[in-house]
């Protein structure tokens, strides 16, 4: 009979505070003995299902977690080979997205203390100076790399002959505003919200700006550091959790010495597979020359010789009997990506450790939430960064050609000449082409009379 006083005990909470004097009504007889005769009452049912639902469990919670991570994991994918598909330009977008994301991530680790103490610019001045920089140096990539249009603006000119001036009075203005801004009490704290704000912007904006002017040097010189950085992460896993046993680092406390020499292996390999691949299409290894291409349309340019078969003699001349030849072709390409491959399983590994290590700093997890099941977006490109910063010091001092350019030349005649010596370059350029048969002699005759009446 206590079944009956189970049922009670579930009646008389479902009808607490009902009725209209707000009291507790005590249920009749017959309302007892027909909730202990019907199992299907609702009050049963309501109590035994509440009774018997089970807690999430731990495997729940990391299945929703692994199929978020995939889903999102995919998205990403999609969306960056259609962007890299579809132009410069989209990646460009992307990678500028990235860089202002993974800014705002930062500086939010430090932004709370600033609004408990009620400073204000704080954050305005943060952005100002993220502003700051941004414009400085997509300044100094877009004139650099598009001097021949920048140059010829009647617009533009202006800007671009000034640009570094106009750069450094805007960060002067934002530096006079910080000290104005300074209050009694906080100056301590105000000076290490500056310091923070300009080691984000070194760490993360500074270097975003060489990936962005490896993409205007070459597809490939953009896509293939990021791709290595990518395989080396996921070989180091499936390594560090198939065999992986010496702790690597204590920073990072999964990170093992077999898994990290196993996906130097696996991404060196990689690593030649990739740019034997991206090597057959001008669209990844010419320069932008039109921000308007995309990967069907491709583009045309003087193949730069590190991508040419080249023939190379052994050092030694091995025995008849092993049958190994005394000379190799390939292209010096396959011989740099083991550089390529190397620095991104050895160094920048420890972008992701210092990243480790900043948040252990200030006892969080992620970065941010940007991503669904993957933090935020600093805790996905913390490697990229350095990655991207070697490609271009490493692309600029061995393997970059570097020839008179269109723009440079134009660059030259308009900072270093007079006008009438301009006149000078235009007269004798239009007489080259006639002798060359490019122009016609009447076309010289009439540049010639026009510039004379000026």
């Amino acid at each position: 009979m206590t079944k009956p006083r189970r049922d009670v005990k579930f009646q008389h909470r479902e009808h607490r505070g009902s009725g209209s004097s707000g009291k507790p009504r005590r249920p009749s007889t017959s309302e007892i003995s027909e909730t202990a005769s019907d199992p299907g009452s609702p009050s049963r049912n309501g109590a035994v299902a509440k009774a018997e639902v089970p807690p999430t469990s731990e495997y729940e919670k990391k299945k929703q977690t692994f199929i978020t991570r995939t889903i999102w994991t995919l998205v990403m994918i999609a969306g960056f080979f259609w962007a890299m598909f579809s132009g410069h330009i989209y990646i460009i977008m992307i990678v500028t997205a990235v860089q202002i994301i993974s800014f705002k991530e930062v500086i939010a680790i430090s932004n709370v203390p600033s609004r408990a103490r009620s400073l204000r610019f704080t954050k305005s001045l943060n952005w100002y100076f993220l502003g700051t920089t941004m414009y400085f140096l997509y300044g100094e990539s877009v004139i650099y790399y598009f001097k021949h249009i920048i140059l010829v603006d009647k617009v533009l000119l202006p800007f671009a002959t000034h640009h570094r001036f106009i750069s450094f009075m805007l960060y002067v203005t934002g530096f006079v505003f910080f000290v104005v801004s300074l209050q009694k009490g906080h100056y301590k704290f105000q000076f290490t919200q500056f310091a923070w704000t300009h080691m984000a912007l070194y760490l993360i904006v500074v270097q975003a700006h060489f990936i962005m002017n490896n993409i205007f040097e070459g597809m490939i010189w953009f896509f293939l550091p990021a791709s290595l950085v990518i395989t080396n992460d996921i070989f180091a896993y499936i390594c560090g959790i198939t065999f992986g046993r010496t702790q690597l680092i204590k920073i990072s406390p999964k990170k093992t010495v077999e898994g990290f020499i196993g996906a130097w292996i696996f991404t060196v390999i990689f690593g030649l597979f990739l740019t034997n691949l991206l090597m057959r299409y001008t669209y990844f290894i010419c320069p932008v020359n039109d921000l308007g291409a995309n990967f069907f349309t491709g583009l045309e340019c003087d193949i730069n010789p590190v991508f040419l078969p080249h023939t190379y003699r052994l050092p030694f001349i091995p025995p008849h009997w092993t049958h190994i030849p005394s000379t190799i072709t390939a292209s010096p390409m396959q011989f740099h990506i083991m550089v390529f491959a190397s620095f991104a399983s050895l160094i920048a590994p420890f972008g992701g450790f210092f990243a480790s290590g900043l948040k252990r700093t200030f006892k969080i997890k992620d970065f941010g939430d940007s991503i669904p099941g993957h933090g935020g977006m600093t805790d996905r490109m913390d490697c990229q960064f350095i990655m991207g910063f070697f490609a271009f010091m490493y692309y600029s001092s061995f393997i970059a050609v570097h020839k008179a350019s269109v723009g440079s030349v134009i660059e030259q005649a308009i900072t270093g000449l007079s006008s009438e010596q301009q006149i000078d370059v235009v007269k004798g350029l239009s007489k080259h082409l006639v002798n060359q048969g490019v122009i016609s002699n009447q076309v010289l005759e009439l540049i010639s009379g026009e510039l004379t009446r000026r």
